[in-house]
């Protein structure tokens, strides 16, 4: 109740496919958001810049971890969603990063946070293929690590 809706979690839609249903695949997935994917939880989804456009579509918002239940949105109505939209899920403070993981070596975001004066600030890094492997005790690992992130 005091973080959740304070959160957003901000993807970029990425595929879509038209079949029997109007798919949109987002670059974000359920490592990302759980709650959706574990248990059909809601979560209010507006597309930036297309808040007054008519919500005359309907879609099924995917996540990309090529999972059956990662999905955000099942047959919601919203405005036409183009490739490279950023697609806004409400109310992520309290489930969002925090319960995030890193499903199939997925490394997890960053999270900024905005001010009410509204400066920016960032308070997470995105993580680093060194913060994945930061627990091995393997030398070269780490050192062809440290080199692919220079």
């Amino acid at each position: 109740a005091i973080t959740g809706p304070y959160g957003f979690l901000v993807t970029k839609a990425s595929h879509y496919k038209n079949i029997y249903r109007n798919y949109i695949g987002v670059d974000a997935c359920m490592a990302d958001l759980m709650r959706p994917g574990m248990y059909g939880a809601y979560h209010h989804i507006t597309v930036l810049g297309k808040a007054d456009a008519p919500k005359d579509h309907v879609y099924d918002v995917v996540g990309s971890l090529c999972e059956n239940c990662d999905k955000f949105a099942i047959q919601r109505k919203l405005p036409e969603i183009d490739m490279g939209d950023l697609i806004v899920i409400h109310d992520t403070g309290a489930h969002g990063h925090s319960m995030g993981y890193n499903y199939n070596g997925r490394l997890r975001h960053q999270e900024i946070m905005v001010h009410e004066d509204g400066s920016v600030q960032q308070i997470r890094r995105n993580e680093t293929l060194f913060d994945l492997f930061a627990t091995l005790d393997f030398p070269s690992l780490k050192e062809n690590t440290a080199k692919v992130e220079k």
